[in-house]
């Protein structure tokens, strides 16, 4: 009888063992608020943290995230603007670090509503910053871009090349990095601020990726245009380039996220405060994207063209020395024809296992 006893009970039994192991095991890891972690980026590395030991807690006010994406840690509704809201969230859960990726992030926008971009980007970090210092000054790891950068006189650019955006949303980045320079000074706050170039791809395993609305990156408008039989836009044909469209260096997503950990146990580990490219240093026309995806898929792609946005610089290509010097980083998959392959298997997947 008590072996039937045993038998009866014994899933219920190990089912409880596995939890128990399980809570003991999440206790040990140390907990990184990412605020955005609904987003593309910040979705991805909230993957990377949890394979890396870490339990990342997401803070994402879903107004442009996917719920969907958040799959290996918490999540907490709320703005990086409401200091109260941040201040529950870091005594609740007393993170190790704060990683930044909440922002809105379209240069055009940024342009045509550059109050909004102000407001959402930098007041709003001004105010997380400030509940994160008063709580404790624990290590700040920021999502900057590439756009700090403006119009290079030269590249790949590297982290010493001037600061000279010329869109607001390349602004808010500048804004924000001295906002970092001077609170890490003034507060003892380790911080550094990965300038990622364009991201791209999805996650290999196709769990998660790209799912904006509107859509405004290239490599997922090609795919579904190729995928659709819509067409394609091409804002502007005289660039100084060797085909007039635009150059653009491609950094697959899962890189950046490998980037943003190394970056996180480098800080912790009493790593300096500071700027890092995250690129691939090699560039990409917007033509060469659209002849890569067309025999990828293995469809004609219809284009169509527009006058040049404002903001769009002609070249954008990063130098990646420091952050392998540092960090130990290099991307592993450059590649355009991979990251086109990740981001094409994620627009296959139905949506509802997105």
């Amino acid at each position: 009888m008590a072996w039937e006893i045993l038998g009866e009970n014994l899933g219920a039994i190990l089912g409880a063992i596995l939890e128990a192991i399980l809570e003991a095991s999440l206790g040990d890891r140390l907990d990184i608020l990412v605020t955005g972690g609904a987003g593309f980026v910040g979705s991805h590395v909230c993957k990377r943290l949890a394979a890396s030991g870490y339990r990342p807690v997401a803070l994402d006010e879903l107004s442009r995230g996917n719920k969907n994406a958040v799959k290996w840690g918490p999540i907490e509704i709320g703005s990086t603007g409401d200091r109260a809201r941040v201040t529950e969230l870091l005594d609740k859960y007393r993170p190790a670090a704060v990683m930044h990726f909440a922002s809105l992030t379209s240069i055009s926008a940024s342009v045509a509503n550059p109050l909004l971009y102000y407001t959402s980007n930098v007041d709003h970090t001004a105010a997380l910053l400030r509940a994160v210092t008063d709580h404790r000054p624990i290590p700040f790891i920021y999502c900057s871009s590439a756009s700090v950068y403006g119009l290079p006189t030269k590249t790949p650019v590297s982290e010493d090349s001037p600061l000279a955006p010329i869109s607001p949303y390349g602004a808010n980045k500048v804004a924000v990095e001295r906002m970092l320079a001077d609170t890490g000074a003034a507060k003892a706050m380790p911080w550094a601020a990965l300038r990622c170039f364009n991201a791209a791809g999805a996650d290999p395993d196709g769990e998660i990726g790209e799912n904006h609305d509107p859509e405004t990156h290239l490599i997922p408008l090609t795919i579904r245009a190729a995928l659709d039989g819509t067409a394609v836009t091409i804002f502007g044909e005289n660039y100084d380039t060797p085909d007039g469209t635009c150059i653009r260096d491609y950094v697959h997503v899962a890189d950046i996220a490998e980037a943003h950990v190394l970056a996180l146990k480098y800080l912790l580990n009493g790593g300096r405060s500071g700027p890092l490219n995250v690129a691939s240093g090699r560039g990409h026309s917007v033509r060469e994207v659209i002849a890569a995806t067309t025999s990828i898929c293995g469809r004609p792609i219809a284009v169509k063209t527009a006058p040049r946005r404002a903001g769009d610089p002609a070249v954008l290509i990063g130098s990646v020395e420091r952050a392998r010097a540092t960090l130990g980083w290099t991307p592993a998959r450059s590649s355009l024809d991979q990251q086109i392959r990740d981001a094409l298997h994620w627009q296959r997947t139905p949506q509802t296992f997105r």
